[in-house]
């Protein structure tokens, strides 16, 4: 049994309270005496963050296959493969906010505990009171599913109470699985160049906690690419 501080330790658990107390104080707002710009700033940083993450974990899957592409460019390989393309920011971008989102929260949070009006309730609904909880992670398994966008896999996934997901794949090459990526926030999209015949991806996952593995692999997910 652990009891966590009410702030999460990672960014997409940063992100999950943001959109929580976003959506949950304006129920408070009245008794709390929270004001329309005050509520209106949160929303604001919830969406920017949120957005950060999502574009941050686009770029780095984009930069883990611009690598795996040079390295067939330089070393050679039995596929043809075309040039991978990059992510293009989701529209619309949000509203720019100052720096300081996380900061800001604590604060806001700060001051709600201290209103004569607060209670430990509004503060469980809230999500801003730390709890004691019993982690067991041994029997946690990801299920994977997919969607298709421009003809390319995207491995979608809910990430629970876990840190990230670690994914493999099988290109039906004969190498067998092989390392694809770490993603702290769903779903994953792979942008490796398309085959020019028909082939099976095979992948698989497993969840992530304090940097390690944990759990279970999931069930093989097979999609058809190429076609």
């Amino acid at each position: 049994m652990t009891s966590n501080a009410f702030m999460p330790s990672t960014d997409s658990g940063k992100a999950d309270l943001l959109d929580h107390v976003a959506s949950i104080l304006v129920n408070y707002a009245s008794i709390l005496e929270v004001t329309a710009e005050d509520l209106a700033s949160l929303q604001a940083d919830a969406h920017a963050f949120r957005y950060i993450l999502k574009s941050m974990a686009d770029m780095q899957a984009y930069a883990h296959h611009l690598t795996e592409f040079k390295n067939i460019l330089r070393d050679g390989s039995a596929a043809i493969v075309g040039w991978t393309v990059p992510p293009m920011l989701i529209e619309p971008t949000p509203s720019a906010v100052s720096s300081g989102i996380i900061p800001r929260l604590s604060s806001l949070v700060a001051h709600l505990k201290s209103h004569k009006n607060y209670t430990s309730a509004i503060g469980l609904d809230l999500g801003v009171i730390g709890t004691s909880t019993v982690v067991d992670s041994s029997s946690w398994k990801p299920i994977l599913n997919v969607q298709i966008k421009a003809g390319h896999p995207i491995v979608t996934w809910t990430k629970g109470s876990a840190a990230a997901i670690e994914i493999w794949v099988d290109r039906g090459e004969g190498a067998g699985f092989s390392f694809l990526t770490i993603n702290t926030e769903p779903n994953t999209s792979d942008n490796q160049p398309l085959p020019t015949t028909s082939a099976v991806w095979k992948y698989r996952a497993i969840y992530r906690l304090h940097d390690e593995q944990v759990g279970q692999w999931s069930d093989v997910l097979s999609i058809t690419v190429g076609v």
